[in-house]
């Protein structure tokens, strides 16, 4: 123990000595720091008197200026030796530095806010607290023994947005009092619940109403006093749908050429195109029409432009970075646009909802991948979108951009959706999954009620193909069977307009190329087999149930099917690598009207009536013999259309027509009434004098009308000096005033004279 308390008593000791030598080296650097101090003052000094000898040499040389020159040289060497100091070596050699310093007299009348005002917009505000706290309206009112569950059940909606710190429910006569609390650990978390939990229904009489306690501040602080708002000036663009009212009942169709430096807007004309507007560059990728052809698309770098109007003046623009892909609601009132630049997790860029009218932004989504565009697709009144990702099926509401019910429809393994064109109905398909069916599923909206489930066995893959109307669906399913190599098809046809859908079923037994409905029709046309043997079926679906077949046509060359946008008529077309054959074909009577080919076309265009169509090699996907062809829907050529570097060709979509079914029923059974004016005007196109002839007689009735037009305006101007010079009486009808008419009778006496008449002898 001894041994013990002397080591201890040496290591204090020497801790003692350690902290004494410490001690003494912070003096010695105290001293160190106080001489460096008195340098510096020393250095300040020496320097104020260098810049008071220079302002006193300056203030010299001043006064020698402006006296005369005797007296110049005396008073600046009197100056110089009254008042000028030795001026150390040391401060000759350093250059004098200005002085910042402000008077005596100065006034400081500059405040913060202008002075740094851009960094005072970032100064932290003082919180407290209450930015995290939301407020739950319609919240069950419930007792002690229910109060329990009601905690559990808020905590599992509420806790999904953040970590919920504090929760206080106010109760009244031993219920809840139906609204209740809750403190997040964030803002960003109370934000994030406002925006994805108000309006979710908890049950059918409970729709929660969710707000920030911040905004009830907000609300109360608003003034009385309403402001008016400021008029925007209107904008007139023109009318957008002027191409309807052609007295020629002539489509407009895009066409983009020169690799893409021009785009030109035509009439289509029997004889040639004319030209309609012209521009260079007008997009730097392609251009799109809108669903009924109101707005032209352009695509640009920093966005996306719309274009309408007889002149094509610049109607909105939408902002987005690198955009690529467009698609537009079928109402026209949103637009989605895509951009595959990266975004930000807090702000997502990636795809945008736009409205059209207005501008503005509704809102942004993430993707990784456009490969299945479009991303979204729309129901046919635009009032819904839907949106497919792994094992979820996400259906939107416009206009408020939100999830329907605040929630998505889980499918596992979803494979592919789509909306029915006629109604607010989903069909989507799920593959087998161990010893559970593949399925397909017909779901209404906003209901979320299921329509039809229809298992399938054996399945590899299935594609949905809706008929025009929505009045019919066929699943086209490919499967595999025991004892058979390779895939058999089936075309499972869903007839949506009868009780219960009911579904019928056609086998085939070689491989399907492609499938097509007729528009507006119940018939559908299967190209199948193997080259050189291809064959084209006509398959028509009867009231009665039944599904017959109509007729075959073997040795095709094609691998599409274009119908007419009127159906009867429909081509069938080998594209590309098939070197452009063509068969135009009557489904009426199932008549093959001829039969041509466009070496290498790349693309088969319908116009909107179903009178023409053009097929096009496009120097995007074939560099040389660019041109567009047009045709008659019975395959008679009528021109050939050859384009420097020919791009694209795109008709201008019309609305949906207003006429009634029995109304459009009638002017075809009227038709003959009609032909001999179209047979009338088609003889006149036919030569140019006969032409110009019309065009002169049309510009002068419109002549005749607009005199006709000013001189009735006139006419009625001068009505009350007409009253004026007949006394109050209105004479432009001959009936008028019959009330005021006086009766005369006047008679007269003829009296007879008979002289009679020869020669007089």
């Amino acid at each position: 123990m001894v041994v013990v308390a002397e080591m201890v008593a040496e290591a204090e000791e020497k801790e003692d000595e350690e902290d004494e030598e410490k001690d003494e080296e912070d003096e010695e650097k105290d001293e160190e720091d106080e001489e460096k101090d008195e340098e510096d003052e020393e250095k300040d000094e020496k320097k104020e008197e260098v810049e008071e000898a220079e302002t006193v040499v300056e203030e010299a040389e001043a006064e020698t200026a402006e006296a005369e020159p005797v007296e110049e040289e005396a008073e600046a060497e009197t100056v110089e030796e009254e008042a000028v100091p030795e001026v150390p070596e040391e401060a000759e050699l350093e250059e004098p530095e200005e002085s910042f310093s402000d008077p005596e007299d100065f006034v400081d009348d500059i405040s913060d806010e202008e002075l740094v005002g851009d960094l005072l917009k970032d100064q932290p505000e003082e919180a407290d607290g209450i930015d995290s706290v939301i407020v739950v309206d319609n919240v069950p009112q419930v007792g002690p023994d229910r109060l329990e569950k009601l905690r559990n059940v808020i905590q599992k909606i509420f806790s999904k947005f953040g970590k919920i710190a504090n929760e206080f429910y106010p109760e009244a006569d031993g219920k809840t009092k139906g609204y209740i609390f809750l403190e997040y650990s964030s803002p960003t978390c109370a934000v994030d619940a406002v925006k994805n939990a108000d309006g979710y229904k908890l049950d059918k009489q409970h729709t929660f109403r969710v707000n920030l306690f911040t905004d009830f501040d907000k609300y109360m602080n608003i003034s009385d006093d309403w402001e008016i708002p400021e008029k925007q000036p209107f904008k007139d663009f023109g009318n957008l749908r002027h191409w309807i009212e052609d007295p020629d009942c002539r489509d407009q169709c895009s066409i983009i050429y020169e690799s893409g430096d021009r785009t030109a807007i035509m009439w289509n004309d029997i004889k040639e195109p004319v030209v309609i507007e012209e521009r260079a560059r007008w997009t730097e990728t392609y251009v799109r029409w809108s669903p009924k052809g109101t707005y032209l698309t352009t695509f640009h770098q920093r966005g996306i432009a719309l274009w309408g109007g007889e002149k094509f003046k610049q109607i909105q623009r939408f902002s987005h970075q690198g955009v690529q892909l467009i698609d537009f609601s079928p109402c026209e009132r949103y637009m989605v646009s895509f951009s595959p630049l990266m975004d930000t997790k807090d702000d997502p860029q990636a795809i945008i909802i736009w409205d059209v009218l207005t501008g503005q932004k509704k809102r942004g989504f993430h993707c990784e991948s456009s490969a299945h565009w479009p991303i979204f697709k729309w129901s046919h009144d635009g009032k819904f979108f839907a949106r497919m990702t792994q094992d979820t099926l996400s259906i939107y509401e416009a206009p408020s951009m939100g999830l329907l019910d605040k929630k998505s429809l889980k499918t596992c393994g979803i494979k592919e959706f789509s909306w029915s064109p006629g109604d607010n109905v989903i069909a989507f398909w799920v593959p087998e999954d161990k010893d559970i069916p593949a399925r397909v599923t017909l779901m209404q909206f906003p209901t979320r009620q299921e329509m039809r489930v229809r298992n399938l066995f054996n399945v590899v893959d299935c594609k949905l193909h809706w008929q025009k109307n929505g009045d019919y669906l066929c699943v086209k399913v490919d499967r595999t069977l025991k004892g058979i190599q390779g895939l058999v098809t089936n075309f499972e046809i869903f007839r949506m307009r009868e009780k219960q859908v009911p579904v019928d079923v056609v086998e085939m037994k070689e491989g399907i190329i492609a499938f097509a409905w007729e528009p507006n029709g119940s018939r559908f046309a299967v190209l199948h087999g193997e080259v050189p043997r291809i064959s084209v079926s006509f398959y028509h679906v009867k009231n009665n149930g039944k599904i017959d077949l109509i007729k075959v046509f073997d040795k095709q060359q094609g691998n599409s099917i274009f119908w007419s946008p009127q159906g009867q008529f429909l081509v069938v077309a080998g594209l590309r690598s098939m070197n452009g054959a063509l068969a135009f074909f009557d489904t009426s009577d199932c008549t093959l009207m001829n039969v041509a080919e466009h070496y290498m076309a790349s693309d088969i265009e319908w116009d909107p009536t179903g009178r023409y169509v053009v097929t096009s090699v496009s120097w995007w996907s074939h560099k040389v013999d660019n041109a567009y062809w047009m045709w008659t829907f019975q395959g008679r050529l009528l021109q050939k259309n050859t384009k420097d570097r020919f791009c694209q060709l795109l008709w201008r979509p019309r609305p949906a027509t207003l006429l009634s079914q029995d109304q459009l029923k009638q002017i075809k059974k009227d038709y003959k009434k009609y032909s001999k004016i179209f047979e009338q005007k088609d003889r006149l196109s036919q030569s140019k004098a006969s032409k110009e002839l019309v065009d002169k007689r049309r510009r002068m009735m419109e002549e005749f009308h607009k005199y006709r037009e000013l001189t009735t305006q006139t006419y009625a101007e001068q009505k009350p000096q007409r009253l004026e010079l007949r006394g109050g009486v209105d004479t432009d009808e001959l009936d008028s005033n019959v009330d005021d008419w006086e009766e005369e009778t006047f008679e007269f006496f003829v009296t007879e004279e008979i002289i009679p008449v020869g020669d007089q002898e």
